[in-house]
């Protein structure tokens, strides 16, 4: 097998690829929302640049903002679980919902928000790779609002079988690849978007844009590991200064006891 030396994991080949092929990224949402590309009469991307600076920044997040018929729409990519992920769910699409309504506006113009999360790990202990919450009354299912949805879609639950009628699946099965017997694979469908999409992971992964952004993203990494190295042999030196001085007064001791029987 050959292993991809990038893949759609990566959260800056994700952004790039649906920011400069906007009408691959339709494609993902109207197969989220189950909607139809006829029925979008709205879509505009709000944060299409990628700033070089801010790959460099340790909590960078390069998700994909959207405003589709109305609605706000966030997308991400996540490939590992730093503890407590589910709140972190909710702080983000609180952020989407709270920025949609404008200083003055009345709440019941507040468009609704919607957040889109492809994770690299399991979240949940279920069987299904497809997750949606809303804003629910528990005993009697009644929504609080249809205002919020919460979308998480679980890469590692999808099912060996390729289902080709399926194209939020297909989609799935792209963004999990990580050999390039898997992306000839869904080449081979014979469905357009694929293709498409794999084309497109080609266009990104060679272009001197996308090889700049990760070798800053590479070099961050690098520089936040040597100081955390640095910071470990700092603390081992004082431990080993701590313990030399605990066993000079530990022997202190012993002397004192010894020279009193």
């Amino acid at each position: 097998m050959r292993k991809l030396k990038h893949t759609f994991k990566s959260d800056i080949l994700f952004k790039m690829t649906f920011v400069k092929y906007k009408h691959l990224l339709k494609r993902l949402v109207v197969s989220v929302l189950k909607i139809t590309i006829d029925e979008i009469e709205e879509f505009v991307i709000l944060n299409g640049e990628i700033i070089p600076e801010t790959v460099d920044k340790k909590f960078c997040r390069l998700d994909i903002h959207l405003k589709v018929n109305g609605q706000y729409i966030d997308i991400e990519m996540q490939i590992s679980d730093k503890g407590n992920f589910a709140e972190r769910l909710l702080v983000y699409w609180s952020k989407v919902f709270s920025g949609a309504l404008d200083s003055g506006e009345d709440y019941a113009v507040v468009p609704k928000a919607i957040l889109i999360s492809f994770i690299d790990f399991n979240l949940f202990e279920c069987r299904e790779y497809h997750s949606e919450f809303v804003c629910m009354e528990k005993h009697r299912y009644e929504l609080l609002t249809d205002k919020m949805s919460i979308f998480v879609f679980e890469l590692d639950k999808l099912p060996k079988e390729i289902d080709v009628s399926n194209m939020l699946e297909l989609f799935l099965r792209v963004f999990k690849a990580d050999t390039e017997e898997e992306l000839e694979a869904l080449e081979k469908l014979e469905v357009d978007e694929m293709k498409q999409m794999v084309n497109a992971y080609h266009d990104i992964v060679n272009s001197p844009d996308y090889a700049y952004l990760e070798r800053r993203r590479l070099m961050d990494s690098m520089d936040e590991n040597q100081a955390i190295n640095n910071a470990v042999r700092k603390a081992e030196k004082r431990w080993e200064g701590e313990r030399s001085d605990m066993q000079a007064e530990i022997a202190r001791l012993r002397e004192q006891l010894s020279s009193r029987t």
